[in-house]
């Protein structure tokens, strides 16, 4: 009973304390909880690990700061599997914000893999009005990017001289935090019919599901939670994993003081009363 009633007068910095040191622990000592992979997500991989030497991907990365933190690692993962499976991809960005973002994010994991730009990746960078864009590339990838994001007419890149559209890629996946990915699913997919996976952020990806069971995309990546999957599943535990373990410890730790905290309330309130 002392007890309760002791940490009912308990100074609030102290839980700011055990919020710190749940974050810091498990990356000074990581600690490995179980990531149980969805079926949506395994779509995904599935996708990425079918791909044969020489295939060609589309990649659109649309985010920006504000939300990398969820969709950055997803990114990584899914170049790092194409790469490693010999694929060749295209990367474009449809949103300002994230466009010089991206362009870093693509240039570390090709470095990293040993890819040569122009011959196994191209980066086309940005150009406005996303559903325009989506549909003339339908037609011909040049007609909204006739150069790439460096300045570079796309036939002078040798794996672009083979593309020319949609039927060009084995499949198209949009990490997105906008709502590009409804142009991707409306003016890409439905009509041009090719594969579409997309990874958006977590609070979003509810909204997609009636999406993937009409078919009409192939998988979702959810947030940190889908690329902690997908890492799962690639076997290369990144900082999705890492960042997901100390998610749930601070989520366990906040379940924790609300528990105690309505226990020590219903505690104080009787003695009170008495």
């Amino acid at each position: 009973m002392k007890f309760f009633m002791w940490l009912s007068t308990l100074d609030r910095r102290y839980i700011f304390l055990l919020m710190a040191l749940a974050v810091i622990f498990p990356l000074l000592f990581p600690v490995k909880i179980p990531v149980r992979v969805t079926p949506e997500s395994e779509k995904v991989y599935d996708m990425v690990d079918n791909l044969e030497p020489g295939d060609v991907l589309l990649i659109d990365m649309d985010y920006g700061p504000d939300t990398m933190a969820e969709l950055e690692p997803m990114s990584y993962a899914i170049m790092r599997h194409a790469y490693q499976r010999g694929a060749k991809i295209v990367f474009v960005c449809l949103t300002p914000t994230g466009v010089t973002l991206v362009e870093t994010e693509i240039r570390t994991i090709a470095e990293e893999q040993g890819m040569v730009y122009g011959e196994d990746y191209t980066y086309l960078g940005y150009r406005p009005y996303p559903a325009a864009v989506i549909l003339s590339m339908g037609q011909d990838v040049r007609q909204s990017f006739p150069i790439d994001y460096y300045g570079t007419p796309l036939d002078e890149l040798p794996m672009m001289r083979t593309v020319k559209n949609y039927r060009d890629f084995n499949f198209v996946i949009s990490v997105s935090a906008t709502s590009g990915v409804d142009y991707w699913i409306m003016y890409g997919k439905e009509r041009y019919n090719f594969p579409l996976a997309i990874g958006v952020t977590a609070v979003m990806a509810a909204d997609y599901y009636n999406y993937l069971n009409s078919g009409q995309i192939v998988g979702i990546l959810g947030g940190l939670k889908g690329a902690a999957e997908y890492e799962t599943l690639l076997g290369q535990g990144e900082r999705a994993i890492i960042w997901m373990n100390i998610q749930s410890i601070c989520h366990f730790l906040i379940v924790g003081f609300i528990i105690v905290g309505n226990i020590a309330y219903a505690v104080t309130r009787r003695e009170t009363r008495s």
